[in-house]
């Protein structure tokens, strides 16, 4: 845990309970500050309006331990993505029935550690994966992640994963044939899905697959609407309980009674359960002619921000000088490396006189920050993490 003391003089400004005790405690590197009563407030809103549908938490978002732990003594399931995941929920104590092997891209023994774990969900999109599965975990279920249409999500997860509804049913039937059980369809309509409407192209792709496959004589009996559920950046979005709802009437619309649904929310689980603290490092233009300063950061795309990427997620900012003139600025990383640019299409709003020094909070950070920084790039630590 980095080191921690009190800290005078937090600003003036409409901070949040966990924002306020950021402001209060001063840390010698960028470090994300999580709040684990809010990590389980944000999961009974989810659950609140996911009904019947079984959360298993997307453990890549934020994969701390205490966060994990929270999240099963309220009792939540898990999607693990690795072996390295699966391996922190044994050793939390959480079993094997409560934790489903999601990715499609698997080594074969990590499927058999998994399944002499007492894992026995498992996701494949291809007639190899099948095969791995039938060898090293015999007699499991399968969910075939079903290629997804493109949606307005900030942060697509179309082309890698998932296979057309042909090469699904034709995968259905492999399974009989290997003695697995197909048990249902899985799909994802992307990261940071900002409204619910967005959903419906997926709905209607997936509902078609199902109806399909049952009509083929296979008897599913699991929907994986996987994740997608936002969290609140630059825009607002609609609360999770009424968001949720909403998807959960599209899908009972098109599927009808379907004995069994799990959902995987990460982001909507932990975003805005985190706080980073950082540091301006420079401040400076380029030339007298620029009209935009640069902002440069003691975190950047390689220490934790790595979803700004094209500027896909926008995060908003806080410093000590709010009050003050504000005026556009580019924004960037520490590392020598040219890429390290966080926001520059859209120059973010920032006091004028933001010095070095300067503390800075960099909201609703709690999910896909610390599990994307790398282990040390240019000699910077990884994103250190604490929890209140």
């Amino acid at each position: 845990m980095p080191h921690a003391r009190e800290l005078g003089g937090a600003p003036d400004l409409s901070l949040t309970d966990l924002e306020a005790r950021a402001w209060a405690m001063s840390f010698d590197q960028p470090t994300l500050v999580m709040d684990l009563g809010r990590v389980a407030a944000h999961y009974h809103a989810l659950a609140a309006g996911l009904g019947r549908a079984q959360i298993f938490y997307a453990i890549k978002a934020n994969p701390h331990e205490a966060v994990l732990a929270r999240l099963a003594a309220e009792g939540s399931a898990f999607d693990a993505a690795s072996r390295g995941e699966i391996e922190l929920c044994l050793r939390l104590g959480i079993p094997g029935s409560r934790i489903s092997f999601g990715n499609t891209i698997k080594r074969a023994s990590d499927i058999a550690f998994a399944h002499a774990a007492g894992i026995t969900l498992f996701s494949a999109d291809s007639a190899a994966e099948v095969e791995k599965i039938a060898a090293n975990a015999p007699g499991s279920e399968v969910c075939i992640r079903m290629l997804a249409p493109e949606t307005d999500a900030d942060w697509p997860l179309t082309r890698k994963f998932g296979c057309t509804p042909e090469r699904a049913l034709e995968l259905m039937d492999l399974c009989r044939a290997r003695g697995l059980r197909a048990s249902g369809i899985s799909f994802h309509v992307g990261s940071q899905t900002r409204e619910p409407a967005m959903w419906q192209p997926v709905l209607d792709a997936a509902a078609a697959l199902w109806h399909a496959a049952r009509r083929a004589g296979h008897d599913l009996d699991l929907l994986n609407i996987g994740g997608g559920f936002p969290a609140t950046h630059d825009t607002a979005i609609p609360d999770p309980t009424t968001y949720a709802k909403t998807v959960m009437a599209d899908v009972e619309a098109r599927f009808g009674p379907v004995p069994r649904i799990m959902a995987e929310p990460g982001r909507a689980m932990v975003a805005e359960a985190g706080v980073i603290a950082a540091e301006v490092l420079l401040v400076d233009r380029k030339s007298d002619l620029d009209t935009h300063r640069w902002v440069y950061l003691d975190i950047g795309r390689f220490s934790g921000l790595a979803e700004t990427e094209g500027e896909a997620i926008r995060y908003s900012f806080v410093t000590q000088r709010d009050h003050e003139p504000m005026g556009p600025c580019i924004i960037a990383g520490p590392s020598c490396d040219s890429v390290d640019v966080l926001y520059e299409r859209r120059p973010v709003l920032l006091p004028m006189g933001l010095a070095p020094g300067d503390r800075v909070l960099i909201r609703n950070t709690g999910a896909y920050t610390s599990s994307y920084a790398s282990v040390g790039f240019n000699g910077f630590p990884p994103l250190a993490v604490t929890t209140i």
